[in-house]
């Protein structure tokens, strides 16, 4: 089984890019909640997260199991190695501007939150998929980069377990619709819940399958 690596983070440091931040995204998809997006940028590359990092079995959160997800979750955000943040996109903003546009709205918002954190801007951005950011900082797209570099990854897993927490919390607000197990995405159970009930404050009333159930 391969794991992301530091081979894309490497060759930035060697060009002198001494802020390279990974982001990923989690949320594009369900039918209701917010985008959330993560940064994690590694702090001193001359003195490199271990390789038991790695084979801790750090890599993208949908391959990983919840439980998984939370431990790694831990380590990441506690390690004195790295920096991270988070920024989100509400489901009305998605609404609003669509989720693609709110998906980079969150991610923006997240680079400005790491900025704020460490009080300096990111020297390069690399972006899961083919994504690109309205921002004055070097950026590359990298398909799968979620499976392939190291802070990417590690953003995938910090921007999962943060909206599933979310989604836990509007599950107290509205347990009818079982957000608690399906985080919004259109499961049956979801999707008979919306058929009967019709949606809630937080469903995103411009996806199709919410408009039939309005």
């Amino acid at each position: 089984m391969k794991y992301p690596n530091f081979r894309e983070e490497k060759k930035l440091w060697r060009k002198g890019y001494k802020r390279v931040v990974g982001l990923d995204e989690a949320g594009r998809g369900p039918l209701a909640g917010p985008v959330v997006a993560a940064v994690v940028m590694i702090k001193n590359n001359r003195q490199e997260i271990s390789k038991k990092s790695i084979t801790l079995g750090v890599r993208d959160s949908k391959k990983i199991t919840p439980k998984k997800r939370e431990e790694l979750y831990k380590i990441l955000t506690s390690h004195s190695q790295i920096e991270w943040a988070t920024g989100r996109a509400s489901e009305k903003v998605v609404d609003r501007i669509n989720v693609l546009e709110a998906t980079k709205l969150a991610m923006k918002r997240a680079v400005k939150n790491l900025e704020r954190k460490i009080k300096k801007q990111a020297d390069f951005l690399i972006l899961d998929g083919r994504i690109k950011l309205d921002l004055d900082i070097s950026q590359k797209s990298i398909i799968k980069a979620d499976n392939r570099v190291f802070s990417c990854a590690a953003a995938s897993i910090i921007a999962k377990v943060r909206r599933d927490r979310l989604m836990k919390r509007h599950d107290k607000k509205y347990p009818q619709y079982g957000f608690i197990s399906h985080k919004g995405y259109g499961t049956k159970k979801h999707m008979a819940a919306l058929s009967g009930l019709g949606p809630c404050k937080i469903h995103r009333k411009s996806f199709k399958p919410v408009i039939r159930c309005s």
